[in-house]
């Protein structure tokens, strides 16, 4: 078996070890590692920030609800056609803590309307639930999608708190059709809400709380929103400390009992300075390169990850794969570089025909990853399987020289295009050495 070092991808994890490893991310996710200011590694992996465009000054409106109230709303065009985010605030704030990110979205090209909500900042009205939120919410979604340039079936919900986050997924249960993505911020929804993640497995969505949140059992209350979604791109951004804020009163009920700390919903932007970005390139991913859909993330997957690994996992992940794409042709379940590195384990193991059979569920996935042909052909050779080999490791850099798609779906550098090609170029030598 030849030495493959440039698949060090990560730091290297036994291969014993590994259906263990996986596993461990089922049961802990709330536990993701951070980095920087505390920043889940799900979310950092992001690409760089669009340029940004000339834009119309942002627009106060007044929106008229069914019963008549009034309500206040502010409108952020983007400078040319694109999809819109509708932004619902927490209970003890108002629309203008939206401000900073909605000019942002904006300016990546996104159409953002930020609402008060009844009885809140400068709309009228001096109670709200559920029923009477919905409509008023109705109102404010359908003056987004009628907004000239504005992609009425590729919109995105952000939610801040219990207000906004619960609100955030009943507008997305409401118009699944045309809600493409969510971003959630320190909040909770009850059952129908949770019932909805559950089953919405095409929605995609961002979820963040902090361990300072002022407002416990939040964090808890995300983890589980989070590992509901059925989303295979989902991400979660927690922000870690020593330990959680202790109890002291409920959010819903807080009449200033509560001092605010910068872990709760939107006041998290000025503690986290880099959260806006990490919510802008979010929505820049589902709404705008890849509508609908985010890049398969290791930890939402882990389930498939961990299948993979059993027995006879390959050929039932194999088949979830099929059966997923017959409903969506560009449904992922896994991230090709996890299972990159789980073929890989089985060469270091010895094991070829088990990474044979890895990677071409890897190359099933992603078959115009020049990096998931290499990896066959590195498994064929090692497994003696010589034509197999040479096929593939002439298709991987047949695309790379073609120069029309990415050298894999999470890295491109030119740095990583010649490593895959040496690599490549390798498996030919010593297939004519051979003869």
């Amino acid at each position: 078996m030849k030495h493959v070092p440039r698949r060090q991808y990560l730091h290297p994890v036994h291969p014993m070890k590994r259906v263990g490893f996986i596993s461990l991310l089922v049961a802990l996710v709330s536990t993701t590692t951070a980095l920087g200011q505390g920043t889940n590694t799900t979310a950092i992996r992001s690409a760089a920030q669009p340029q940004l465009s000339p834009l119309p000054a942002p627009r106060v409106i007044d929106l008229k609800a069914s019963d008549g109230t009034i309500l206040r709303a502010t409108y952020f065009a983007a400078a040319k056609a694109g999809p819109g985010v509708l932004l619902l605030h927490q209970i003890n704030r108002t629309r203008k803590a939206w401000d900073d990110l909605a000019a942002q979205l904006a300016a990546a090209g996104i159409n953002t309307l930020t609402l008060d909500m009844r009885g809140f900042g400068e709309s009228g009205g001096t109670a709200h639930n559920r029923l009477t939120d919905a409509s008023d919410i109705e109102t404010a979604f359908e003056y987004l999608v009628s907004q000239p340039g504005v992609k009425r079936d590729v919109i995105g919900v952000g939610g801040a708190g219990s207000l906004g986050v619960d609100r955030s997924v009943e507008v997305a249960r409401q118009r699944s059709s045309e809600v493409k993505s969510l971003v959630l911020l320190s909040g909770e929804t009850p059952q129908d809400g949770l019932q909805f993640l559950r089953q919405a497995s095409q929605l995609p969505g961002l979820f963040v709380v902090a361990d300072d949140d002022e407002y416990p059992p939040t964090v808890e209350a995300m983890e589980f929103l989070y590992i509901t979604s059925s989303n295979p791109g989902k991400k979660f951004v927690h922000y870690s400390a020593a330990q959680e804020a202790p109890w002291i009163w409920y959010e819903p009920f807080d009449i200033g009992k509560v001092p605010a700390n910068g872990g709760h919903g939107t006041d998290l932007f000025k503690v986290h300075p880099e959260l806006p970005g990490i919510i802008v390139n979010w929505f820049v991913t589902t709404l705008i390169n890849t509508p609908g859909h985010a890049p398969a993330d290791t930890v939402a997957a882990a389930a498939i990850i961990n299948q993979i690994g059993m027995p006879g996992g390959v050929a039932q992940v194999t088949q979830q794969l099929m059966e997923a794409r017959r409903k969506d042709p560009e449904a992922q379940l896994f991230p090709e570089i996890t299972v990159s590195i789980i073929g890989q384990d089985h060469l270091r193991a010895g094991e070829p025909k088990l990474a044979v059979e890895v990677f071409k569920l890897n190359l099933l996935a992603y078959p115009e990853s020049a990096d998931a042909n290499d990896n066959l052909a590195d498994a064929y050779l090692a497994d003696g399987q010589k034509d197999l080999a040479r096929q593939y490791a002439e298709k991987t850099l047949a695309i790379l020289d073609s120069h029309t798609v990415p050298a894999s779906s999470w890295a491109d550098t030119e740095q990583y295009r010649g490593e895959i090609r040496r690599d490549a170029q390798t498996v030919l030598k010593k297939l004519n050495a051979a003869r």
